[in-house]
């Protein structure tokens, strides 16, 4: 992906007030650089589109106050974790972590009521609709000296916070940025994180998409969002699009030098391609088995000039998706790409009873496997097998007696179930082998 080293059109495409010098760079990694860090600026408030391109700003923020110790009654509340959604252990499930700046210790009721609210945006997007049940979420508890963040009414205004979030990050008003390393010190406190949402406790539009993967904690990317703006919710799906799903953005930037043309290497995003429709389903290749579709970002998948950018050059496969502009649902390759980073983190079947021993005519083998909620009805498909024959009966069952099972000999056998998620939404076979998740007991008399 192609970012600037200083800052990249933080205008957007549609043009805003506030904006900063472009300084366009060859493609980079992101991630740590001299304390500097990637991140995405969400697009203007007034207009639609989804992001203005990516900066490097300092990792450990820019504190506008030097901080305070709280007090004994602040410090036993602070870093409080609380399992708010519970569909099963951190190991089977994507676990989201939600952490509150700018919140008092009076306030942190209302920082899990408004971890909830924001959670339940994103769950009102498919495929996160879908898929509730493979996701945990977890608060941890933050406490501010004072309430509110810096940068909130006014640049002036400057908050003593256990995050030091700040508006005008890098002179851009709506840039949200935190401390990374103090985020990282309460995401460390979670039992696991895959996924980090940083709440302000402001109604200031604003985010930011720090989206490179933690080496040390293992979470995909960090959203920041406003908790108390309508939009902010709508931001931090599009950063999940990058950190969960690996996508490009669909935006680009007409008139601006050096992002007329795309002439690089074939990008290694599943929606950004320098190919054609008649290219693409020729070489069999990106987005070629949606092409023709009716996707529910509307009209139908195929190759539309612009993106990742570049005005020309590189095609996105709708016209208007959420990776291009907030409000809209993500395009059928985007679908595809976000159910596989579900199932990086989260299983679709979780053993129940231990599998590292043999089970007796007395025990049962059980297993637990997340319930989808999509409007199709449409759930995991659930299959038993003894000695690697499929045992029909047990079809669409979570748990089987060993006295079930009709043995007859002194042998140890083998007793499996497979759920598999066989979702049209995946179409690619390989990630189709992903979603399938076999659990193995030995069994005898």
């Amino acid at each position: 992906m192609v970012c600037a080293t200083a800052a990249l059109v933080a205008a957007g495409p549609a043009g805003a007030a506030d904006t900063a010098d472009t300084a366009p760079a060859a493609p980079a990694a992101g991630g740590p650089a001299g304390g500097r860090v990637k991140v995405e600026v969400p697009g203007p408030e007034q207009g639609g589109d989804a992001g203005s391109g990516h900066i490097l700003v300092p990792s450990a923020g820019s504190p506008a106050k030097s901080p305070g110790r709280l007090t004994e009654a602040e410090r036993s509340a602070d870093g409080e974790v609380t399992k708010i959604i519970d569909n099963g252990s951190t190991a089977d499930r994507l676990d989201v972590v939600v952490i509150g700046d700018g919140y008092t210790a009076a306030e942190l009721p209302r920082f899990r009521a408004d971890a909830e609210q924001k959670w339940a945006e994103v769950a009102a997007v498919e495929p996160y609709t879908t898929y509730r049940g493979l996701f945990n979420l977890w608060t941890v508890d933050a406490v501010s000296r004072e309430s509110g963040v810096s940068g909130d009414p006014d640049q002036a205004t400057a908050r003593d916070t256990a995050l030091g979030s700040y508006f005008w990050c890098d002179g851009i008003e709506r840039l949200l940025c935190i401390d990374q390393p103090k985020v990282d010190a309460y995401v460390a406190k979670a039992p696991a994180a895959d996924l980090v949402i940083v709440l302000a406790n402001s109604a200031k539009y604003g985010g930011a998409g720090y989206n490179e993967p933690s080496a040390t904690l293992g979470y995909e990317g960090i959203s920041t969002a406003s908790a108390g703006h309508p939009k902010s919710g709508q931001v931090a799906i599009h950063e999940t699009g990058h950190s969960l799903g690996k996508l490009a953005d669909e935006y680009f930037y007409p008139g601006v030098p050096d992002y007329e043309k795309y002439t690089g290497p074939e990008p290694g995003e599943s929606n950004s391609s320098g190919l054609t429709a008649d290219r693409m389903a020729t070489q069999r290749a990106k987005w070629y088995r949606w092409l023709g579709e009716e996707s529910p970002d509307g009209g139908t998948v195929g190759a539309y000039e612009g993106g990742n950018y570049y005005v020309t050059g590189l095609y996105r496969p709708t016209d208007n998706s959420l990776m291009r502009v907030l409000g809209k649902p993500f395009n059928l390759p985007g679908v595809e790409s976000m159910i596989a980073g579900f199932y990086r983190h989260a299983k679709a079947a979780t053993a129940l009873t231990p599998t590292d021993r043999t089970l007796r005519m007395r025990h049962k083998a059980k297993v637990a496997v997340p319930r989808l909620t999509g409007a199709d009805g449409r759930q995991l498909v659930v299959r038993w097998y003894l000695d690697g024959r499929e045992v029909r009966r047990f079809e669409g069952r979570t748990e089987v007696s060993v006295a079930e099972l009709r043995l007859f000999d002194l042998r140890t056998h083998r007793l499996s179930v497979t759920a598999e998620d066989r979702t049209p939404s995946v179409r690619d076979p390989k990630t189709a082998r992903t979603l399938r998740t076999t659990v193995e007991w030995k069994v005898r008399l």
